[in-house]
């Protein structure tokens, strides 16, 4: 496997695995994979507009007339991210890692927290793999700014920007997202734990 794009080849990049697909003749309920165990963790998060805020997505700044209501920047897409990772390790999630009421992470970057999380996960004897993102919202259209999102989001997770997908949809118009009154993400995430061989 190689990075398609610049890659800094970190051990914790999808660069830097061997991972056998072959399936062995009658495969253990724990695993099917001879190399590697494979682990997938869902993640999501929701945010109401808020007047007087930046809209921070994937670590890029949105030109738009309100922001997202939260502790931190709130930026939900590398919120669900955190979760999705976190998940796939078993390390709980975002809000046990990171308590909104705790004041160090009042108006924090959401991307400096996910590099922060996967480096726990990276410590936990994990490797990132892939993420896929899905950003839910009417307006603002985020399709001129998913490749920045892309690159932001490996970035934190010292990858290549091959490694992380982000898209958008509506909701047509349906229900609070439809309404314009915020913004909700799914994230999925795979990481490998090579440590333990079948």
């Amino acid at each position: 496997m190689r990075c398609s794009r610049q890659c800094r080849c970190h051990p914790a990049c999808p660069s830097q695995l061997s991972v056998s697909t072959t399936r062995k003749t009658r495969p253990t309920s724990r695993f099917a994979f001879s190399k590697a165990d494979v682990r997938v963790g869902i993640g999501y998060d929701s945010h109401p507009f808020a007047k007087g805020r930046k809209l921070i997505l994937g670590g890029v700044e949105i030109p738009s007339a309100k922001g997202l209501s939260g502790h931190s920047d709130a930026d939900a897409v590398a919120h669900a991210l955190i979760d999705a990772i976190l998940g796939a390790a078993g390390l709980g999630d975002i809000g046990r890692m990171f308590p909104d009421d705790d004041p160090q992470w009042k108006n924090a970057s959401s991307i400096d927290l996910l590099n922060k999380a996967f480096l726990k996960v990276v410590e936990a004897g994990f490797q990132f793999v892939h993420a896929d993102v899905t950003v839910i919202v009417e307006k603002p259209k985020l399709a001129p700014h998913l490749d920045a999102m892309e690159e932001k989001l490996a970035e934190a997770l010292l990858a290549g920007p091959a490694h992380v997908s982000v898209k958008a949809k509506t909701n047509e118009g349906m229900g609070w997202i439809g309404r314009g009154e915020g913004i909700a993400v799914l994230a999925v995430a795979t990481l490998v734990e090579p440590s333990r061989v079948s």
